[in-house]
């Protein structure tokens, strides 16, 4: 029977790959996908940071005349006109501070300033929503107009008095 034997090669200090070799691709794609997650963490937080803008800072700035752009405000009912046979919606909204304690006082101190800054909108093809009314937060997606109209695409309202609690031992209009 014939003896089998088998040697490990020697390899050459000229024959090595330098730095490494296999573990230096392992190093650098672990860096790249590091960075590409922190670039992606760092530039989300950043765009995300303002979900909307006021109306005092869309006003502020010609920059944004037809850009689309969200922006939050408090509804003026008295300025409220829907045409239902064309499906046209008309209201204001008056600027609310980004940061605030309490929604539905600052909605209301918002919208009883005649020096709050104020913003018409204009919709078209949208039915006018049961929560539209005096002093409803309105966040809309659209465009601002070259006339100062914001032409809203996207509504979305919050009242805060529909989701304040009664006080305890408070009589309602419908209840004893």
């Amino acid at each position: 029977m014939a003896e089998m034997h088998w040697e490990k090669p020697l390899v050459t200090a000229a024959a090595k790959p330098a730095f490494g070799g296999e573990r230096l691709k392992f190093v650098i794609g672990g860096v790249l996908l590091l960075g590409a997650v922190v670039y992606l963490i760092v530039f989300g937080t950043v765009s995300g940071a303002q979900y909307f803008m006021t109306v005092d800072s869309l006003l502020a700035s010609g920059d944004y005349v037809g850009q689309a752009v969200r922006i939050s405000g408090a509804v003026d009912g008295d300025t409220i006109v829907y045409d239902g046979r064309n499906i046209i919606l008309d209201f204001t909204i008056v600027n609310i501070p980004t940061e605030t304690e309490d929604l539905a006082l600052t909605l209301h101190n918002a919208v009883n300033d005649p020096n709050a800054a104020r913003l018409p909108v204009h919709m078209e093809g949208e039915v006018k929503p049961d929560l539209l009314q005096h002093e409803a937060q309105a966040i809309l997606t659209g465009t601002l107009g070259a006339d100062g109209v914001f032409y809203a695409t996207e509504l979305l309202l919050k009242c805060p008095s529909r989701y304040e609690e009664s006080v305890p031992g408070q009589v309602t209009a419908g209840g004893v």
